[in-house]
């Protein structure tokens, strides 16, 4: 059993405890309309707070491949020292058992900045998309791998039906056709290989020119994440038209981030 396998199955558990939560469109819908302060995460991404690629920071205590990344780990401070820096949206880790992530995390970084924020999560279940409403998220990650086809589609409709931003992940050109074909509006590519753990950036660069294939006249605007670690590693990503970058272990292992934020985004 593969380390998603494992995160998947213990996220069934998770969500049998959710009950009768109401996830339906209406729910939804009034859930996102008592949102104080609704932010529109794609449009951020649209117009970046620094030059491009748009930032999307993450939040991050932990993953299970690296383990602990961030001993002193305070996500409100994290949170405001991105925000400073000029990072474009926050990705906050909320998983618990693999990662040391929570709900709670989300909810505190909300009251404390204004970017839009991305649930960064195992979604298995229509419950779990109104829990991200009710935690304060501006978008919600759904990863093409552990979703077959109808699911994908009844999540993406799901939560851009109640003004969430979804950001469908894939890994190779097979997910990418079916992230197409359910309307993905923006579509992260993870380098790494969610079964093996490695990492390769040309996995961006693969899918990037299977896009460009295709010639849609408004294509979704892609997100290359994780392995990015340099000046270097960014400039390849956004000359295979990369618009953002999602970046977690490498910023979280950062003394300074503001400095790291700068040598990685600063103008060539």
């Amino acid at each position: 059993m593969s380390i998603l396998d494992t995160i998947v199955a213990r996220k069934r558990q998770e969500v049998a405890a959710l009950g009768n939560l109401d996830a339906s469109p209406d729910a939804l819908h009034r859930a996102r309309a008592r949102v104080a302060d609704p932010r529109d995460f794609l449009a951020a991404l649209q117009r970046p707070r620094r030059p491009p690629p748009a930032l999307i920071a993450e939040v991050k205590k932990a993953s299970p491949s690296a383990g602990v990344i961030r001993p002193d780990f305070d996500p409100v401070a994290i949170a405001l020292e991105y925000e400073a820096a000029g990072a474009t949206c926050l990705s906050v880790l909320t998983d618990g058992p693999f990662f040391q992530g929570s709900l709670a995390f989300l909810q505190a970084i909300r009251s404390a900045v204004r970017l839009p924020l991305l649930r960064k999560d195992f979604l298995i279940d229509d419950r779990q998309i109104r829990e991200s409403v009710d935690g304060g998220a501006d978008a919600v990650l759904l990863i093409a791998a552990i979703l077959d086809d109808d699911r994908l589609k009844r999540f993406h409709d799901l939560a851009t039906g109640a003004g969430l931003t979804a950001l469908v992940e894939v890994h190779h050109e097979a997910e990418l056709d079916r992230a197409m074909a359910v309307g993905a509006r923006l579509i992260g590519v993870n380098n790494r290989d969610l079964s093996t753990f490695r990492v390769d950036l040309a996995t961006t660069e693969r899918i990037a020119a299977r896009l460009a294939r295709a010639g849609r006249a408004d294509p979704p605007l892609l997100v290359a994440e994780s392995g990015i670690h340099t000046r270097e590693d960014v400039e390849r990503l956004a000359r295979c038209s990369a618009r953002a970058i999602l970046m977690g272990e490498s910023l979280m292992r950062a003394r300074d981030l503001r400095g790291k934020v700068d040598a990685l985004l600063a103008s060539p």
